[in-house]
């Protein structure tokens, strides 16, 4: 593939210290440059970076023809859920298999909504049982939308953890609750750590596969 076809736009950055590029669904290809910087350094990444880039869209391409295959149902911890649009609806709401949502352009924003409301009974649930399980406990939950985070453990132990985790199958979400309660016991990744999340979540391995196989997936 000749370097021309590679398609990218250029952004400049007042707080941009070095040349950045990025690749995602919505904006393609883009190369942020420093205020200052030439406009040939953008050229100059793009022909650097192009074994990445390459990379980058293909797993793009790969995501959204996944969330396309979906049709009009949503994932929901291994379940299939059907969005039913209705007019003049602003939430969401679940009736059996069946998702009741707002019509376009603002259906999106009320699956998140609805997301985030069932991940703070979803995983307050699994937390709870954890801790009692462990004689552990956390000081406080806070469910958030991180695009490079599923969860995480602070030494005060306030959780935080990422609400497209009900996304993903059941078992991968139970994983992810097991790993940050055992960070309340061992705060590294030592072969220690390991050890205890193996003691209560034997097939973990798998789970940490599949977040790596198909956590980009995991959006609406």
């Amino acid at each position: 593939m000749p370097d021309s076809a590679i398609q990218y736009s250029v952004r400049r950055s007042a707080r941009a210290k070095r040349v950045r590029v990025t690749v995602d669904a919505t904006r393609g290809v883009e190369v942020v440059l420093p205020r200052r910087a030439p406009e040939r350094e953008a050229a100059a990444a793009i022909r650097e970076l192009r074994p990445w880039i390459e990379r980058r869209v293909a797993e793009v391409e790969r995501v959204r023809r996944a969330v396309a295959a979906r049709g009009d149902t949503v994932p929901y911890l291994g379940e299939h859920l059907r969005l039913v649009a209705q007019p003049g609806r602003t939430r969401v709401h679940r009736r059996g298999i069946e998702l009741l949502v707002p019509i376009e352009p603002g259906q999106i924003a009320a699956l998140e909504r609805w997301y985030r409301h069932e991940a703070r009974g979803q995983i307050g649930a699994r937390l709870d049982h954890a801790c009692a399980a462990t004689g552990t406990s956390y000081t406080r939950l806070t469910i958030r939308g991180q695009r490079t985070r599923w969860a995480s453990c602070s030494p005060s132990g306030a959780m935080s953890f990422n609400w497209r985790l009900l996304l993903a199958p059941e078992p991968v979400l139970d994983y992810v609750v097991w790993h940050e309660v055992c960070h309340l016991r061992v705060m590294d990744h030592s072969p220690g750590f390991w050890a205890l999340v193996a003691s209560h979540c034997p097939d973990y391995r798998l789970h940490v596969r599949w977040l790596r196989r198909h956590g980009a997936t995991l959006v609406l």
